[in-house]
C-alpha cells in the first residue's frame, strides 16, 4: 500500500467504527477465494460490510471511537464486519463461522460497549429488525381484526334471525 493510501484507509475505518452500530472483528486465517466471496455476498445482502484492513491501520482508525477496546483485536489476519443492524451481521458471521473453522469471530463492539465471542452469538439468536417489525404490526393489526368481527357479529346475527323468521313464514 502506497503512502498516500494510508490517511484515507485510516479515516474510511474510522467512519465505519464511528458509524455502525455493531462492529465484529474476526480471523481468517486460508479462506480461498471463494469462500471469501461467498462470505462478501452474505455480508453485502445482510447490508453490512466486510473489509480486511491492516492491524496498525485499524488501531490507529480505532482510536477515539467508541470501538477503542477493539485495539487489542488486531493482530495476525484481521477482517473487520459492521452493520446498523446489528442481529442481521451478527446472524452472517455466526453462521459462517459454524460452517467454516478458518473463520473465527475474536470480538465486537455494540454501541461503544465491548463484546466476546459468546456474546455475540447470543446476539444472532435475536430476531432481525425485519421480524421485530413484522411482529409489531401483527400485533397492532390483531385488535383491529378483533374489533371488526365483533361489530360485524351483531349484523351476521340479526341476518341470521330475519332468515329464519322468513322460512318460518313460508
Amino acid at each position: 500500500m502506497q503512502k498516500a493510501q494510508k490517511p484515507i484507509v485510516v479515516e474510511g475505518l474510522n467512519e465505519t467504527f464511528h458509524g455502525s452500530a455493531l462492529v465484529i472483528v474476526t480471523r481468517q486465517s486460508g479462506l480461498t477465494v471463494a469462500q471469501s466471496t461467498d462470505l462478501r455476498n452474505k455480508m453485502r445482502a445482510a447490508q453490512a460490510s466486510f473489509k480486511v484492513a491492516k492491524n496498525t491501520l485499524a488501531r490507529i482508525a480505532v482510536k477515539g471511537t467508541p470501538c477503542e477496546a477493539l485495539a487489542e483485536h488486531f493482530t495476525g489476519p484481521t477482517a473487520i464486519a459492521a452493520s446498523n443492524d446489528p442481529v442481521a451481521v451478527a446472524k452472517v458471521a455466526v453462521d459462517f463461522a459454524k460452517g467454516n473453522d478458518k473463520f473465527v469471530i475474536i470480538g465486537g463492539s455494540f454501541n461503544g460497549k465491548a463484546l466476546t465471542a459468546k456474546q455475540i452469538e447470543a446476539l444472532s439468536k435475536l430476531p432481525s429488525l425485519d421480524q421485530l417489525r413484522g411482529q409489531l404490526i401483527g400485533l397492532i393489526q390483531a385488535p383491529a381484526t378483533k374489533i371488526a368481527g365483533v361489530v360485524q357479529a351483531p349484523a351476521a346475527q340479526l341476518a341470521r334471525v330475519f332468515a329464519a323468521y322468513a322460512r318460518k313464514d313460508a
